[in-house]
C-alpha cells in the first residue's frame, strides 16, 4: 500500500527520490561554482573590445609635424576616425632622440587601447642594437597591431653645390673627395643613418653621418653645404624633387617608387646588394586586451586598404600595407636581425 503522505498528495515525490536529487544538485553546485569565476573572468575579455573605442584614441609620434611619421599618422587617424563613427584619434607629436623619447613614453602607457604609437623601424627593430640601454624593450613593452604602409629612401643631392647628375658620376666626384662625404642624417640610429653606411659600402665610399635633430635641420645643411647628401623618404624627397630643388639620384626600393617614378633604383644602376626601406605600424603597449588589440588590427587593416587611404598613402610617398598582427610581427623580427648586423659592421653605439 502506498504512503500515506503519497495518498494525501499523489503529486509530491517521495522522500527517496527527493532526496537523490538533493544530493545530486549538492555535488553540480561546487563544480559550477568552480565554473563561474574562469566565466566571469573570460567574458570581460570577450566583450572587451565591444564599445571599442569609445573615447578618442590618443596615436603618440616620436617625430615633428611634416616628417614621413607625422605624415601617415594624420592620413591614418583621418580614416580610423570616419571608420569609429566620428570618435577622435589625436596625433600627439612627441619628438626626440630619434623617436626613442615617444616610445618610451608610450610602453608606460595605460594598456587599455586608448594610447597608441605610430611606430618605425628605428624605434622599434634599430634601436635594440644601437643602444646598449635603452628606457624600453621593443619586444617585452609592446604588441603589434598592424603594418600601416612602407617607404624607400632616396638619395638627394643640391645640384647647385653637387656637379654629378647621375650616381655614377657622384660616386666617381666623391672618391675624389679626401675628406670623405659628409652625410645628412635625421638623426644617430635611423635607417637613413645605417644606410648611409650601407651605401659608403656598397659604393666604396668613406661616409661621414652628421646627426641633425630634426628634417628642417638636415635640409638645412644639404642647401648650406655643411653636407653633400641626405637619404631622405620618398614623401620627403617628392616635394623638393618636383620644385626642382634638390636632384634625386636613386631609390633603396627593389623597384622604383610610383611617386618617382623616374628615379631608378640603386640595384639598376650596379649597387645589387643595396635595398632597405622603413615601416610604420600601430603598436600598443603590452597587456593591451587582445580583443582590443584584434579590433584595432582589423580596422587598421580596412584604413589603409581602402581605396582613398591608399591613394592618400602613396599621393604622400608611401605604400600603403595594412598588414596582420602576425605579419608585422615577423617582419619586426626579421628586420631586428638585419639592421641589427648592419649597426654591427659599423661598430656604432649611441650610448
Amino acid at each position: 500500500m502506498p504512503p500515506l503522505h503519497a495518498l494525501a498528495n499523489p503529486s509530491r515525490p517521495p522522500v527517496r527520490s527527493t532526496r537523490r536529487a538533493l544530493l545530486a544538485l549538492g555535488a553540480a553546485l561546487p563544480a559550477a561554482a568552480a565554473l563561474s569565476p574562469l566565466t566571469a573572468l573570460a567574458q570581460p575579455a570577450a566583450d572587451a573590445a565591444a564599445g571599442y573605442p569609445a573615447r578618442p584614441v590618443r596615436m603618440v609620434v616620436g617625430f615633428p609635424a611634416g616628417t614621413g611619421p607625422d605624415i601617415v599618422a594624420r592620413i591614418l587617424a583621418n580614416q580610423l576616425s570616419q571608420a569609429w563613427g566620428g570618435v577622435g584619434v589625436i596625433v600627439d607629436n612627441k619628438p626626440g632622440a630619434g623617436g626613442l623619447i615617444a616610445a618610451a613614453e608610450v610602453a608606460r602607457a595605460a594598456p587599455d587601447g586608448y594610447t597608441v604609437m605610430l611606430g618605425e623601424t628605428g624605434q622599434i627593430a634599430i634601436a635594440p642594437s644601437s643602444y646598449r640601454k635603452l628606457a624600453y624593450d621593443p619586444a617585452r613593452d609592446f604588441v603589434p597591431a598592424s603594418q600601416v604602409a612602407t617607404s624607400n629612401f632616396v638619395l638627394l643631392v643640391d645640384p647647385q653645390r653637387v656637379p654629378a647628375r647621375n650616381l655614377r658620376d657622384f660616386i666617381a666626384w666623391s672618391r675624389q673627395r679626401p675628406q670623405g662625404l659628409f652625410m645628412a642624417t635625421f638623426g644617430a640610429g635611423t635607417p637613413g643613418h645605417f644606410g648611409a653606411a650601407l651605401f659608403g659600402e656598397a659604393a666604396g665610399i668613406k661616409i661621414e653621418p652628421v646627426h641633425y635633430k630634426s628634417t628642417g635641420d638636415a635640409l638645412a645643411g644639404l642647401f648650406g653645404g655643411d653636407v653633400q647628401g641626405v637619404f631622405a623618404s620618398v614623401g620627403l624627397a617628392v616635394p623638393n624633387v618636383k620644385a626642382g630643388k634638390l636632384l634625386a639620384l636613386g631609390s633603396s626600393g627593389e623597384t622604383r617608387s610610383p611617386a618617382l617614378p623616374d628615379v631608378p633604383t640603386f640595384r639598376e644602376q650596379g649597387l645589387n646588394g643595396l635595398a632597405f626601406n622603413s615601416w610604420f605600424g600601430i603598436l600598443a603597449p603590452a597587456k593591451t586586451p587582445p580583443a582590443i588589440v584584434a579590433k584595432l588590427a582589423a580596422d587598421v587593416q580596412r584604413a589603409a586598404g581602402a581605396p582613398d587611404g591608399r591613394q592618400r598613402l602613396g599621393d604622400a610617398g608611401f605604400q600603403a600595407t595594412g598588414t596582420t598582427a602576425q605579419d608585422f610581427a615577423r617582419t619586426i623580427a626579421a628586420d631586428t636581425a638585419t639592421w641589427g648586423k648592419a649597426v654591427a659592421a659599423t661598430g656604432f653605439k649611441a650610448d
